[in-house]
């Protein structure tokens, strides 16, 4: 039987820096108070044509995941902020979400249920799980309507007989996942680009979910 947690001040931490820097991240963070995480790999997307004329456009990142106390990762991020120069282009981005519920985390007790964030935050972290192939469609959809780029997740399941899931959603080897950062006032032209494109609305063709995001280190107008 699974333990649920319901979390009042729980953050979802991550950060998005270049192949080979995911180790030095955990490492730090938990010099910071946060207790442990998760490292994913994925890659960057650049829309530059000379990026593009020198094969540089697709640049592999690693995506570290991290939960914890909301006071614990305002610190944490600050102190790898300063560490790794997230003030400065192409160091890395690093932001935080609410965390509603958790479950199986031992570490983490409360009474009370987090409420969403409220309409005055910045930014949203747009999520999008497809088919394998299409991640390049679902940039170039949001490229169109504004987006700056994202980071394209090829995605597993756990083992040859059991498959991850995110919202009912089986995440298989055959599937990508592509993480947005947008502007609110962007985020409905990106999604109904990214819909109409990839006919998100048609059974099995994917899912698209946006969530609020609390602290941002690393973006640019």
């Amino acid at each position: 039987m699974s333990s649920k947690t319901e979390t009042t001040d729980l953050e979802l931490v991550c950060v998005i820096v270049n192949t080979g820097l995911g180790s030095k991240i955990m490492k730090s963070a938990k010099k910071y108070g946060v207790s442990g995480g998760t490292v994913l790999v994925g890659r960057g997307t650049v829309k530059s044509r000379i990026l593009d004329m020198l094969g540089l456009s697709r640049v592999k990142k690693e995506i570290i995941l991290m939960g914890s106390s909301e006071t614990t990762a305002i610190h944490a991020l600050e102190k790898l902020s300063e560490k790794f120069k997230f003030n400065k282009p192409n160091h890395g981005i690093a932001f935080t979400t609410s965390i509603n519920q958790i479950f199986g985390a031992r570490s983490f007790k409360s009474d009370r249920l987090k409420e969403s964030g409220g309409a005055d935050k910045m930014y949203h972290a747009i999520t999008v799980i497809i088919e394998k192939g299409n991640a390049e469609e679902v940039i170039d959809a949001a490229t169109e309507a504004g987006s700056k780029g994202g980071t394209i997740i090829n995605a597993r399941g756990s083992g040859i007989h059991e498959t991850s899931k995110v919202f009912s959603m089986e995440i298989e080897p055959e599937k990508e996942v592509v993480l947005i950062l947008s502007e609110r006032d962007r985020t409905d032209a990106i999604v109904s680009s990214i819909r109409k494109k990839l006919k998100i609305d048609d059974p099995g063709n994917g899912i698209i979910f946006i969530q609020d995001i609390n602290n941002t280190y690393g973006l640019y107008q």
